[in-house]
């Protein structure tokens, strides 16, 4: 026999659906733990551990999203800026023809060479023109400059629109610290801004050195000197 207050707490149970309980409502208990619910492709139960995943995003400077994928194997979008020791100035044997006090710069292995009276070599990294600025042959360097200034070919200006018609000597200047320009062309030797450059073929034809590099060569050549590129 049910009381008053049973018969209407199970009338409305029964309007919510749950009238079927029974009167001790134990037959699911909120605060008894729950069976373990696998992940199939794991084994692992509900509450343990899962992988760290990243939300999708897009990667800064990429053209693809990047998904969920853990942590630790995200791809950096951002190109190493870090110089390549490989290029670091070294004296080397030099075996060649080319007289001493000569610059020689061999454009596939990205190395310009200052040739010394003993059979050796100052080698030093640089970087050279990219895929279609490419070029071979040989000058005599006409004029050096100390922070030199940069004027910025019409067609180069006409490739890329927003850069300047000059851009005075300086620390954000392409050019670097120094420059040594290659007979009436518009090639030059010169040192860079962008040093994680050097072993790369990145130019528009000219050749570029890390500053302190090119300072070292500009001390130990002067005008008139042959500079062979290959």
């Amino acid at each position: 026999m049910r009381s008053p207050l049973q018969r209407t707490v199970l009338a409305g149970l029964a309007l919510l659906g749950l009238a079927a309980l029974p009167d001790s409502v134990q037959a699911y208990d909120r605060y008894s733990p729950r069976p373990p619910v696998m992940y199939p492709e794991e084994g692992q139960a509900w509450w343990m551990e899962r992988p760290t995943y990243s939300a999708p995003r897009r990667s800064r400077g990429a053209t693809e999203t990047v998904g969920l994928m853990p942590r630790s194997e995200r791809p950096t979008a951002r190109k190493s800026r870090q110089f390549d020791p490989a290029f670091l100035p070294a004296i080397v044997e030099y075996d060649g023809s080319e007289r001493p006090g000569t610059i020689v710069i061999d454009t596939e292995s990205r190395y310009l060479y200052l040739i010394e009276d003993d059979g050796t070599a100052r080698r030093y990294g640089v970087g050279v023109g990219k895929p279609g600025f490419e070029w071979a042959g040989a000058h005599t360097i006409t004029r050096k400059a100390e922070w030199p200034s940069w004027t910025p070919p019409a067609e180069m200006r006409a490739r890329r629109p927003g850069l300047p018609v000059r851009m005075e000597g300086g620390l954000d200047n392409p050019l670097g610290s120094r420059a040594l320009y290659l007979g009436s062309s518009l090639y030059r030797i010169h040192g860079s801004n962008e040093p994680w450059s050097i072993g790369k073929a990145v130019s528009s034809g000219c050749i570029r050195m890390r500053n302190e590099d090119v300072e070292d060569l500009y001390e130990r050549v002067g005008v008139g000197t042959r500079v062979v590129v290959r």
